[in-house]
């Protein structure tokens, strides 16, 4: 329990005490009972440490006092029986002096469960087995509230985890796919070990993630990327921090010059930086641009050969990455789909969600990639299926950025205030940093490019066509994508999805 981790806002925190009764009327699932046991296990177990402290430094206090009062009638029965022999004076007081010095030694030894701890055969300072997984983290980590740049953020290691070398936001997940309706993923990070599961699917795992400072060890793999928009800007920028060593090309080559400062090396053509690079990763803007990208002139296709890998993170549709994989499998090269969920301030701070499929070796091979640009990344399996997944939530955050922008103008023409709107919204189980980021950008007008109109647009043409592919409907995606047409009418495509409101307004 102890070494899950999740984000807390420091408003749902609350004292376990006063709250406890009421917490478990409320939760009845069985993980919280056992979470509550263990909590009143440690307590119990801390109470009974303090009592026994406090017992016995009752014991040394009264000993203390005991070998005070003796001294004290040693003395006066010194001055009354001046008769006493001086040999035994002295024999007297080094009596007195060795209980003293006992107390003392006492005073200034370990607390009584240290020294418990010394006298069994354990070696000194290894708490025992039952006291290790009852140890809690401090509140600081508890909490882990972003109160910055999300990639600068370091946490401390848990006390009972030894520290390993990968970073300590980053968590892989396997998401383990059969003919069953159950499916597992699993964390994972870099250190990887592969165990059978029940299902009879390989799943991948490895011990909790944590480091001191938060940093990785890069692969020395040559890395390439090839798009340098947006997305590609922030994932590049990342990566060369984290230590790669990375070989970049755009169609602007202008844009290269701010990496090549950084520490980047500059590839005249995809083909160029494919042939150079061990694994080269890209990410453009539509099925059209990467079809271009692999097959066309100079393209990533003439730079492959046995052994080359190339990872497609654009947001494209199943037909388009499956095309891709076979024409880069049939020249001998490794193909991994690798479509990212967030924006750009997401991408700056490496924060982006990564949706892998194809070939499992090269998801492993990225691993260091992934952690430098990713919070977390899930591998679903056979080619194609990143790229529905990838659509399918795009279209939900497409269709909800439309109704937020429905419900602001709404507000309006009725009269309402539309921050008390938002206020209300961020209040309730609507909440988030997504809907209060895109709130705050139509109430300031400010409609600065996070995340294309453009692109959310095209990628919910490509998710109705999903649909429409297995006869399933999605009346909703297809109302929002109208809204989005007329915003792309009203010259909005190069501003922010959040600029939909616009085609409310005009």
């Amino acid at each position: 329990f102890f070494r899950q981790h999740a984000w807390i806002k420091v408003e749902q925190l609350k004292p376990y005490h006063l709250h406890k009764e009421e917490m478990i009327k409320i939760n009845k699932g069985k993980r919280f009972q056992q979470a509550v046991d263990a909590v009143e296990e440690f307590l119990r177990k801390t109470k009974g440490k303090d009592q026994a402290s406090s017992h016995n430094s009752t014991e040394e206090k009264n000993r203390r006092n005991s070998s005070e009062e003796r001294g004290k009638q040693s003395t006066g029965e010194e001055k009354r029986k001046g008769s006493l022999s001086e040999g035994k004076v002295k024999k007297g007081t080094g009596e007195g002096k060795k209980r003293v010095s006992s107390v003392s030694s006492e005073r200034g030894s370990k607390s009584p469960l240290k020294r418990a701890q010394d006298q069994s055969p354990r070696k000194r300072g290894r708490p025992p087995k039952d006291e290790k997984d009852l140890t809690i983290p401090e509140s600081s980590t508890v909490k882990r509230v972003m109160t910055g740049t999300v990639a600068g953020f370091k946490w401390p290691p848990s006390v009972s985890e030894p520290v390993k070398d990968s970073d300590p936001h980053f968590h892989h997940f396997l998401l383990s796919q059969t003919e069953k309706p159950a499916v597992c993923y699993q964390a994972i990070t870099k250190k990887l070990k592969v165990c059978e599961e029940e299902t009879g699917s390989t799943s991948i795992q490895a011990a909790d993630s944590t480091a001191v400072n938060g940093s990785i060890t890069p692969t020395d793999k040559k890395i390439g990327f090839l798009g340098l928009g947006l997305m590609g800007s922030g994932i590049v920028s990342n990566l060369l921090k984290m230590g790669h060593t990375v070989t970049v090309w755009n169609r602007t080559a202008e844009k290269c010059d701010l990496f090549i400062q950084e520490g980047a090396r500059l590839g005249r053509t995809p083909a160029e930086v494919v042939s150079t690079c061990d694994i080269t990763f890209a990410c453009v803007s539509d099925p059209k641009a990467a079809k271009d990208l692999v097959l066309g002139p100079s393209g990533v296709l003439q730079g492959i050969r046995p052994g080359k890998c190339y990872v497609d993170m654009s947001t494209v549709d199943a037909d388009t990455v499956t095309e891709l994989a076979q024409v880069i499998v049939s020249r001998g090269g490794r193909f991994l789909e690798a479509p990212v969920s967030g924006n750009q301030q997401l991408s700056n701070d490496g924060m982006l969600v990564i949706l892998a499929a194809g070939d499992r070796g090269l998801y492993e091979d990225c691993s260091s990639c992934f952690q430098a640009m990713g919070k977390t990344s899930f591998f679903l399996g056979e080619v194609g299926n990143a790229a529905k997944m990838m659509l399918i939530v795009n279209m939900v955050q497409g269709s909800f950025m439309a109704t937020i922008a429905e419900g602001l103008t709404l507000a309006q023409v009725t009269g309402q205030s539309q921050q008390t709107l938002l206020d209300i919204l961020n209040q309730g189980q609507l909440a988030s940093i997504f809907l209060d980021q895109k709130c705050q950008n139509i109430l300031q007008g400010n409609f600065k490019p996070d995340f294309y109109l453009k692109y959310i647009q095209k990628d919910l043409r490509l998710a109705i066509a999903l649909g429409d592919s297995v006869n399933h409907p999605t009346p909703m995606a297809a109302a929002a994508n109208e809204v989005y047409k007329r915003a792309k009418a009203l010259d909005q495509s190069d501003n922010d999805m959040s600029a939909v409101y616009r085609a409310y307004i005009h």
